[in-house]
């Protein structure tokens, strides 16, 4: 499914005006301007998948972050632009073919502090747990020193003289005590697997999503998982998915259309031909006799 069908970009006449305009302000850069004139790319045309390959400074997540303004995206986490952004957003443009039902903008930097979030969750509901054990442990040893503790002393004594009845409770074991006042732990395993859990939240059918070089948080195992379910979700769910990426697993999707950021003129090319692809290429080939 394609909703975006093409990214214009400012022509290097009209980024050449700001700048001129532009040097008589205290800015010390003009990103993004000056990224895509120099690689002679005007505009992007999108595929049910299209690849986003270069490397760093090349300007892959320069076009994911403009089409997300553009679009409106959905955002897990703020994006810290720079003072011109806003302004060469302004001059790009889009062509749809439809609208999407949703837009989604989804980064390493969000599945990193998912990942990071989940962990500090369960690592104070622990705290928690431990600290009610005690409770309980020191209550019912209270209790056989002093039986004073089972005896109300006013209002003000209730909330403690509540708890006190509950831990005491012959139906009540230790257990279960603190199992009713913790929550639950989040689904937590490796890394991977809950970066991959954030992803498979996250991607639903009849939108569009820009993801950006998802593969950081995943093994092998979990990128070819993954682009499985893209694959899946761009034929069947009919989403739409614009992906910024180095890694050759996202690249070798049969339905992408993959663009070379690194060469000039940008182009489309076969991952086969990306450089990156043919240095694990030419590393494997070197070890051949080794399998």
């Amino acid at each position: 499914m394609i909703y975006v069908k093409k990214l214009h970009l400012p022509s290097e006449f009209a980024e050449i005006k700001v700048i001129e305009d532009e040097k008589r302000t205290c800015f010390n850069t003009f990103y993004p301007f000056k990224i895509f004139p120099e690689m002679r790319l005007g505009s992007l045309d999108f595929d049910g998948i299209t690849m986003l390959y270069g490397g760093n400074g090349s300007g892959k997540s320069t076009i994911i972050n403009v089409l997300a303004h553009k679009m409106r995206a959905n955002r897990y986490s703020e994006f810290n632009d720079a003072p011109l952004f806003d302004k060469f957003v302004g001059m790009c443009s889009l062509e749809y073919a439809r609208e999407p039902r949703r837009s989604c903008v989804l980064t390493s930097d969000d599945v990193f502090d998912y990942v990071l979030k989940a962990r500090t969750v369960n690592e104070n509901i622990n705290y928690e747990r431990n600290e009610l054990f005690d409770k309980y442990v020191s209550v019912h040893g209270a209790a056989e020193r002093n039986p004073d503790i089972l005896r109300l002393h006013g209002l003000d004594d209730y909330e403690r003289w509540s708890e006190t009845m509950e831990i005491l409770s012959p139906r009540k074991s230790q257990s279960s005590y603190v199992k009713k006042r913790t929550a639950r732990d989040i689904d937590l395993y490796s890394n991977g697997q809950t970066a991959m859990k954030y992803f498979l939240e996250r991607i639903e059918d009849d939108a569009i999503y820009l993801l950006d070089e998802p593969e950081n948080s995943l093994s092998i195992e979990f990128q070819i998982e993954l682009a499985d379910y893209i694959s899946a979700t761009a034929r069947v769910g009919r989403s739409q998915f614009i992906i910024a990426t180095h890694s050759p697993v996202f690249l070798a999707m049969r339905e992408a259309k993959i663009y070379n950021l690194d060469s000039c003129p940008a182009s489309v090319c076969r991952w086969t031909e990306l450089p990156n692809v043919r240095k694990y290429f030419d590393f494997f080939m070197e070890h051949k006799d080794e399998f």
